[in-house]
């Protein structure tokens, strides 16, 4: 009797413990949002991501691409940010700068046989549903010495005035009023002529600094600083650089309304030992006092419509905590978008911290966002690391915290107008699945979301479960393989404007599925 009774005392005590651990999961288990900003960088300079090496054949450049776009799409992915100028040089055909080697391996040498990249950029990342930001260097000229251009007509010799060498690169100089026009010009081309969903900046504006050395930018100042006194140098430097984003703001707008513009800039604006206003961090380079990068500014002007900082160490790191900073970022008034920076490229990596050996590490940030009001997604560097799967992040993405479809946050004040909702929707048994047909009687549309409930009526359009797939409009068709023999579905389609404003749901339509050889 006694060991009975010990062994329900064991058997009890397991069972509170069990229970304790199931409740602990519920409490951190989280339902996905419908909207959510899940991009992934894909890098040009040095071949990060793409091309893999210059001068590819254009059928490897394109299979890569699609092969990148495939994976990010299966793990959830719903943007790629493209870095499509990485060194005053282009990933598309310009009259104002030479063709990049990373993509011929010559700088100023056109693909061959001849095809625009940023064309079939665009056009395979829209096909997948995906928005495309285009990510440019406004101020980096070279990045390698050994890279210098042959070509005499090149910026570097033209212009030779523009530039200056810090450290082992090339810089145009901020504080010259022609490139601030120039910066301008170089993406205004690019809004106007490629259907780009936003423009990208990262977080180099005046280059980190080496330890010793200055920026040497005292001929400039010296030239254009006249209202600053010496010791008012960075102040002018800052003003340099929000002259920039504001000029690129307005600009953006006035020849396309509805594209974003976005920074990620590096993850602290200022330490609060500097500020009262700073974050609780010990960064030793910050945004304001050494990249002379105003963030805060920008977002209080609205000369921005995103910002995305790069929080790329881990949630307890001691001198720049992940959700200590996160946290901070989630309390400044903004009225934009903010997203979060993820470095995927130091899961598993090799002699980093502990914590990057923790396969929960980055979903457990991507949980700590989700729980933040103001926090609507994130973005991971680098395409290439996720690809690689590391330690099974991509796969905790695909099944789990990406499991269901995101539409992109909507930007109301870009645009409000709601497409018109897609009609004569009907649903016919077909030997691969339900073949779902539809009208669509607005022009305008850009995507549509297709919604798929069990039963024999619609549902929750609010929950992401029920999302089947996202698509472009111009596509009035779609073939459901998922479904099962003898089960009842209603079907419904959502349009979507550029901007993601979704109209109301169609009619819905249900089908009892009879199929020849469906999905068991």
């Amino acid at each position: 009797m006694r060991g009975n009774r010990k062994m329900k005392g064991i058997e009890k005590r397991v069972l509170v413990v069990m229970i304790a651990l199931v409740s602990g999961l519920s409490a951190f288990a989280q339902t996905a949002p419908k909207r959510e900003f899940r991009a992934a960088w894909i890098a040009t300079v040095k071949n990060i991501d793409w091309p893999s090496k210059p001068g590819l054949t254009v059928e490897d450049q394109k299979a890569e691409y699609r092969k990148l776009l495939d994976h990010h799409e299966m793990t959830g992915i719903n943007a790629v940010i493209v870095q499509v100028r990485p060194s005053a040089d282009a990933l598309y055909y310009s009259e104002k700068e030479p063709w990049s080697r990373y993509l011929t391996g010559v700088s100023g040498q056109a693909p061959d046989p001849y095809y625009d990249p940023l064309t079939f950029m665009i056009d395979e990342a829209h096909d997948r549903g995906m928005e495309f930001h285009a990510w440019f260097n406004p101020y980096r000229a070279l990045v390698d010495f050994e890279e210098m251009p042959e070509d005499s007509a090149n910026l570097l010799y033209t212009k030779p005035e523009w530039f200056v060498t810090y450290g082992d690169r090339m810089y145009f100089d901020p504080g010259i009023p022609e490139v601030k026009s120039y910066v301008t010009d170089v993406i205004k081309d690019v809004t106007v002529r490629y259907d780009i969903d936003a423009v990208h900046f990262d977080d180099y504006f005046y280059p980190y600094r080496i330890w010793g050395k200055e920026f040497p930018d005292s001929l400039s100042f010296a030239t254009y600083g006249q209202d600053f006194e010496l010791e008012q140098k960075d102040d002018w430097r800052r003003e340099n650089v929000n002259t920039v984003i504001q000029m690129l703001n307005d600009t953006i707008k006035s020849v396309k309304p509805w594209v974003k513009f976005g920074i990620s800039p590096f993850g602290v604006w200022r330490n609060i030992a500097d500020d009262p206003r700073g974050s609780d961090s010990d960064a030793g380079q910050t945004n304001y006092d050494d990249l002379f990068a105003d963030v805060l500014l920008w977002m209080e002007e609205g000369w921005i419509d995103y910002v995305l900082p790069q929080l790329y160490l881990h949630i307890d790191h001691p001198k720049l905590s992940y959700s200590k900073v996160l946290k901070w970022w989630n309390e400044q008034p903004f009225n934009g978008h903010v997203y979060v920076g993820h470095a995927s490229y130091r899961i598993g990596l090799e002699g980093a911290d502990s914590a990057w050996q923790n396969p929960s590490e980055v979903p457990d940030q991507i949980r700590l966002s989700r729980e933040l009001e103001n926090i609507q997604g994130g973005a991971y560097f680098s395409a290439k690391s996720m690809l690689q799967n590391p330690l099974g992040f991509s796969d905790s993405l695909r099944t789990d915290l990406y499991s269901t479809k995101a539409l992109i946050p909507a930007m109301s004040w870009l645009g409000r107008k709601i497409p018109t909702m897609p009609d004569s929707i009907s649903a016919q048994n077909e030997f691969d699945g339900v073949y779902l047909n539809w009208q669509m009687p607005d022009s305008t549309a850009k995507y549509v979301a297709i919604y798929r409930f069990e039963g024999k009526e619609t549902g929750d359009f609010e929950d992401p479960k029920n999302i089947l797939d996202i698509q472009r409009a111009s596509t009035t068709f779609y073939v459901d393989k998922s479904v099962q023999r003898r089960k009842k579905y209603t079907y419904a389609v959502t349009a979507l404007s550029r901007l993601y404003n979704e109209s109301k749901p169609s009619k819905g339509v249900m089908i009892k599925v009879s199929l020849k050889n469906p999905k068991k």
